[in-house]
C-alpha cells in the first residue's frame, strides 16, 4: 500500500465520524510517513500506530504513522483498513475522554497503561535496553 492510498483510507474513515468528534481538535488529524517504535520498548516489537496529543500551546492533534502500519499490519487492503479504523477511533476516544476529563479507572488511558504493564511482564527477562 502506498502512502497516498493509506491517506485516502484515513480520509474515508474520518468521514464516517460525527462532527462533534472534531470539536476542539484544532491540530487536526495528521498522516505521518514515519515508523514509530515505542521509546520504552524491550525489543523491536512495539510500534506506535497513532498518537493523541493535547498541549496547552500546540493544541490537540491525532497523528497516524504510516511506517508503523506497514511494519506490523498485513499488506492487504482489508487488514489495513480495519487497523486504520481501529486506531483512528482509539485516538478519537482519547480526544473525547480528554475533553470530558475522563482519566480514571474506566478510561482508555488506563487501558493503555494496563496493556503496557502486560507488555513489560512478557518481556521481564529482556534487558532494559533494546534487543
Amino acid at each position: 500500500m502506498t502512502f497516498d492510498e493509506f491517506a485516502d483510507i484515513v480520509d474515508d474513515e474520518m468521514n464516517l465520524l460525527p462532527d462533534y468528534c472534531y470539536d476542539e481538535l484544532n491540530g487536526g488529524v495528521v498522516v505521518d510517513e514515519a515508523e514509530y517504535l515505542h521509546p520504552a520498548r524491550r525489543a523491536d516489537d512495539l510500534y506506535i500506530l497513532g498518537t493523541y496529543t493535547s498541549d496547552p500551546v500546540l493544541g490537540k492533534q491525532i497523528r497516524l504513522y504510516f511506517g508503523s502500519f506497514r511494519a506490523c499490519v498485513a499488506d492487504s487492503p482489508t487488514a489495513m483498513k480495519l487497523q486504520i479504523r481501529k486506531t483512528l477511533r482509539h485516538e478519537f476516544l482519547h480526544h473525547l475522554e480528554t475533553r470530558a476529563r475522563i482519566f480514571g479507572k474506566e478510561s482508555l488511558a488506563e487501558e493503555d497503561r494496563q496493556n503496557m504493564i502486560r507488555y513489560f511482564d512478557r518481556h521481564k527477562d529482556s534487558p532494559s535496553g533494546k534487543a
